[in-house]
């Protein structure tokens, strides 16, 4: 260990606070210390604090007057487009997959710390008949894809799947995946790669100490992807494997479609570089992000960085001015990205702070949690880069059918365990039902028809379960992708709970009748 230049640049940095404990420790804690210490730019450090400080002071401004909804030309919408469009934009994204050209990747840094678990989310099990991991589903669908794109094409193809974690899930999400075989998929193709962390600062800027011999670090947030793909050649990955589209998305959306080959039809159509998938924010106060062009450039805008006046205003048609809620679902050309990727591009990528209750440790050596903020943490959006894009794209779904996310635990109002198993058997049990089965209840009596989530006036992010029984129906992605392939239900009657995997047949039908 070299010391002295540890010293010197501590002591320059105004950070030598760090090395207070440092006699009192044993070799191997010194050597923990130390190894933190070393991976850490201080002078960058220093740096993002003094931006962190002009953040922090904007955070009040409103932004109103810099705001203009999306121009329609940018604009597409799954219920606003003829089904000959669509099946058009499906059979170009096959096409794309089939001859090798898209890959997917995954935002998985996050434990599950709100649902109560010290597990990454992807690992998590929200109560359906088959017990399947958001994982799973994810990868099953990667592999129902494949398929399709094979009988499009007739070409043997894969997606790549690339999967960013952090410090605290790398390590479990290798695991969990080589205990389950990649669930069929090949493991060359299931690529993790790390993001970075930050040390976690007070409000004078003095970084912080959870332990006598250990740094308080965080993930440096999604928008870390840019600096992690060139650091750990993840571009270099891609091109080599002829990748030019690439589908990010956030690893908590149960409803997810990876690599969806409409999404990407409709980006190819569009000559986009940069495209993002929204739903609809039909309630002026839903307190989610909304995607619309600042000064000129294409921007998310937080709910908080905006007065409730601007939120509220209407177009001619009676819809939300500013209705293009954010679900971090995105499509990027690979030469977007290396141009993102760049240093003179990443760096111009702004910190977004956050104040929080972080554990630190006292003049004694003890850790304390603390009960109010007492730091903040600093991290980037993947998002952030639309200020980039000069051909950009926005691609309007359903939030039934393409968004519920898995945020808290059992108990909250939203976004729970319970939610995202609903919303998962309810979208499948639409599929089954379009395709001609008939749901029964065990006296043979039938259960009433659902409508659109939709029609029912579902806010707020809220599912509307209660105007209707949820009725357990779980279809495997290995059977249907996004609710084709299901001819062999027409006329059957299903008595739930219900459960559809892939057979030698095709399909196995497993239901409370039997």
């Amino acid at each position: 260990m070299e010391m002295d230049g540890l010293q010197s640049r501590l002591s320059a940095a105004g950070q030598s606070h760090l090395l207070q404990f440092w006699d009192g420790l044993s070799e191997g804690e010194k050597e923990a210390l130390y190894r933190d210490l070393s991976r850490i730019d201080y002078e960058e450090v220093n740096q993002y604090f003094q931006d962190a400080q002009k953040t922090l002071q904007a955070a009040a401004v409103k932004i109103d007057s810099h705001m203009e909804p999306l121009p329609p030309e940018v604009c597409g919408s799954v219920i606003r487009t003829d089904p000959a469009t669509m099946a058009k934009y499906s059979k170009d994204g096959l096409t794309e997959i089939g001859n090798n050209r898209v890959a997917v990747l995954l935002l998985a840094g996050g434990q599950g710390t709100r649902l109560g678990v010290n597990y990454p989310k992807g690992m998590y099990d929200v109560g359906l008949p088959s017990g399947k991991t958001l994982y799973q589903l994810q990868a099953e669908r990667i592999l129902k894809l494949q398929q399709q794109a094979r009988a499009e094409t007739g070409n043997e193809c894969c997606i790549p799947w690339y999967i960013m974690t952090s410090e605290h899930t790398k390590e479990a999400t290798e695991t969990f995946f080589k205990k389950h075989h990649h669930f069929g998929l090949k493991p060359e193709n299931v690529i993790l790669f790390e993001q970075g962390c930050l040390p976690c600062l007070t409000f004078d800027g003095k970084i912080i100490l959870q332990a006598p011999s250990k740094v308080a670090l965080a993930p440096d947030g999604n928008g870390g992807l840019y600096r992690a793909l060139k650091k750990h050649g993840v571009l270099e990955d891609m091109t080599r494997r002829g990748t030019q589209c690439v589908h990010v998305y956030c690893v908590d959306n149960i409803l997810v479609k990876m690599a969806d080959p409409v999404f990407v039809g409709f980006c190819l159509e569009k000559k986009t570089e940069c495209g993002a998938k929204v739903v609809e924010k039909t309630v002026p106060q839903e307190a989610v992000g909304v995607l619309c062009k600042v000064s000129g450039r294409y921007q998310v805008v937080e709910y908080s960085e905006i007065t409730l006046s601007t939120a509220e205003k209407r177009a001619e048609d009676g819809r939300l001015s500013f209705n293009a809620g954010n679900i971090c679902n995105h499509f990027f050309t690979l030469d977007f990205l290396k141009h993102v990727c760049s240093d003179a591009q990443e760096k111009q990528l702004k910190h977004h702070v956050a104040k929080k209750k972080i554990p630190f440790v006292d003049d004694g050596g003890n850790t304390i949690k603390p009960e109010s903020p007492n730091g903040i943490k600093m991290e980037k959006f993947v998002f952030d880069v639309f200020q980039f894009a000069k051909n950009f794209a926005v691609w309007d779904v359903l939030r039934e059918e393409e968004f519920s996310p898995l945020k808290n635990a059992d108990g909250a109002a939203k976004d729970t365990p319970t939610t995202c198993r609903n919303d998962l058997c309810t979208l499948h049990r639409r599929y089954a039902l379009a395709a001609g089965a008939v749901f029964v209840h065990a006296d043979g009596t039938p259960y009433p028809d659902i409508q659109s989530l939709r029609q029912n006036g579902t806010a707020n992010g809220q599912s509307t379960h209660d105007a209707d029984e949820t009725v357990i129906c779980e279809i495997s992605p290995l059977v249907s992708y996004a609710g084709e392939d299901l001819d062999r239900l027409k006329g059957q009657k299903l008595s739930p709970p219900v459960i559809i995997e892939v057979s030698e047949t095709g399909m196995d039908i497993k239901q409370a009748s039997q």
